[in-house]
């Protein structure tokens, strides 16, 4: 069954390259679409948080992954399923992250730690609430644990 998805925003920012590590510090603005009216964006300035989708359109269609693979291509990792990773490479090409809100003006939503590069066309926005965070623990391989050592930040 088809989808059509029409990008509402897209990503500012000075991150150019596709690399993998120390997202952190990054500052993007996400600037609405035009013909997207701005009082979309009207109160996501009160969450301290906000989950941007967004589309990975730099990954060609031949690039996506749909089996399994060792993630980063480190074959000291295990060979895991394209969704039991976060890689672009999903069928889809759709990401998803949690970013922090700094400021609203008009059109544009200011974020910090938002682990996608310029021009970057963005799906939706969410505001992060708390009741729509995992209940109780989160669990995960302790090779993913080592994939994000230096993902926010460097060490």
């Amino acid at each position: 069954m088809p989808i059509t998805l029409e990008a509402v925003a897209f990503v500012r920012n000075a991150r150019k390259d596709l690399a993998d590590d120390d997202w952190g510090e990054v500052v993007s603005d996400i600037v609405l679409a035009e013909g997207v009216d701005p009082d979309s964006l009207t109160g996501l300035e009160d969450f301290s948080h906000v989950e941007v989708l967004f589309f990975f359109d730099r990954v060609s269609p031949g690039e996506v992954e749909c089996r399994s693979r060792h993630p980063r291509g480190n074959v000291a990792w295990p060979r895991v399923g394209i969704f039991a990773q976060r890689g672009k490479n999903r069928p889809n090409r759709l990401g998803s992250c949690i970013a922090r809100v700094v400021e609203r003006s008009g059109k544009t939503l200011r974020v910090r730690g938002l682990d996608a590069i310029d021009g970057t066309p963005v799906v939706d926005l969410k505001p992060v609430m708390r009741e729509f965070l995992p209940r109780g623990d989160v669990r995960q391989p302790s090779w993913s644990v080592e994939l994000m050592r230096e993902y926010w930040t460097r060490d």
